[in-house]
């Protein structure tokens, strides 16, 4: 739900560099199309330094509204390993203040190590964070959603090893504690009273299996990425809810011609026991199924299925196209084709460093219209 819009600004600046271009030095050849990109590449060079890009954000979606913060990115090798093998690490920190009165600060490891052989990432997330709640189920109870305030800290670390060419196994840890406020008096979410209403403590253990052959971690053009996790909460280990739940994620890379790239993926997520409301499979968001609010569907079973066809425009800059269809059932034997929601939409992509990390913005359509800043391909 982080999104930054520095490609429009980049953008805006490059008109007025290139008509001061034309201006002072009209004898020079070189056209108002190539001086906006010269220009946009040397902004990006201006705020990446040798170890850290200082990103202005000025955020908006269906989920914040808009907002300003900022967000520092470090694109790095472990120990200094320059070598074509090792994929490189990523450490973003973003704090980020919403007109939703939204409070949002996060940070991310995501390191290899050891010629790809060791996979850790860890996540923090503190956020104050007025959100709504449209009830369960694959039909809404509300049309609009009811507003409430969770206050929460999450965690987790994960930790994978390579066993085999191209598969990874490893150990998951979970933390999540939220403090339920300002709730509609007399609303649904208080009549109703869903498991998790007034906070959860969710503390769980799991394991990941991975299958990556990615030819590359933020612009893959061939290979595979599929991943299972298991994780069981439980009070035993600290949790207040005891539940299970289970996600298999299936993303295919096809190179089609050139540099032109369709990106498959197939979601599912079955959650069992007695899972808290936020803690359901869900669907909708930045992540899966663009042009829906997050969380407006949520039951125990999900299923999303997308496409993304990206094609490079001129240098550093270019466009994607992208469809969906997804769905939520109490059990999985529910699903059918007459429950799917669908949507899709386009976006526009600006390459910040060699190693393929961009900045995006999404024009999405689904039961809303949608718009969608971030940093990274969404699959």
């Amino acid at each position: 739900m982080k999104k930054t819009v520095l490609f429009l600004a980049i953008f805006m600046l490059l008109g007025q560099n290139s008509f001061a271009q034309e201006v002072l030095e009209p004898e020079r050849k070189v056209g108002v199309f190539e001086s906006l990109f010269d220009f946009g590449d040397t902004v990006i060079d201006f705020i990446s330094g040798e170890k850290w890009a200082i990103i202005p954000a000025v955020v908006y979606s269906p989920e914040t509204s808009l907002g300003i913060g900022a967000r520092a990115i470090r694109v790095f090798r472990y120990q200094n390993d320059t070598s074509a093998i090792l994929r490189p690490s990523t450490l973003p920190i973003t704090f980020l203040y919403t007109l939703n009165n939204q409070t949002i600060f996060t940070t991310e490891l995501d390191l290899w190590a050891n010629e790809n052989s060791d996979y850790l990432n860890a996540r923090i997330e503190l956020s104050n964070f007025p959100f709504r709640y449209y009830g369960i189920g694959n039909v809404p109870v509300l049309d609009e959603g009811e507003f409430y305030t969770t206050r929460f800290f999450y965690f987790h670390l994960n930790y994978e090893r390579k066993i085999a060419r191209g598969i990874y196994l490893g150990p998951r840890y979970e933390f999540r504690a939220d403090q339920i406020r300002d709730r509609v008096p007399g609303g649904v979410l208080e009549t109703t009273q869903p498991l998790g209403f007034d906070g959860q403590r969710l503390s769980g253990l799991g394991l990941v299996l991975n299958h990556d052959t990615r030819d590359n971690i933020f612009q893959p053009t061939r290979g595979w990425n599929n991943s299972f996790s298991w994780m069981e909460f439980s009070s035993i280990i600290g949790s207040n809810f005891d539940f299970g739940q289970y996600v298999l994620d299936f993303r295919k890379y096809l190179n089609i011609h050139g540099q032109q790239v369709v990106a498959l993926q197939s979601w599912w997520s079955f959650t069992s026991g007695n899972a808290p409301f936020q803690h359901l499979s869900l669907i909708g968001g930045s992540e899966r199924m663009r042009g829906y609010f997050e969380g407006r569907y949520r039951d125990r079973s999900a299923m999303v299925h997308q496409a993304e066809y990206r094609v490079p425009i001129y240098r550093n800059f270019g466009m994607v196209f992208f469809g969906h269809g997804g769905q939520v059932a109490q059990e999985s034997k529910e699903f059918n084709w007459g429950r799917f929601r669908y949507g899709g939409g386009f976006g526009f992509r600006y390459k910040l460093n060699q190693e393929g990390l961009n900045i995006r913005l999404d024009i999405a359509f689904g039961d809303q219209r949608a718009f969608y800043f971030g940093l990274n391909e969404v699959i």
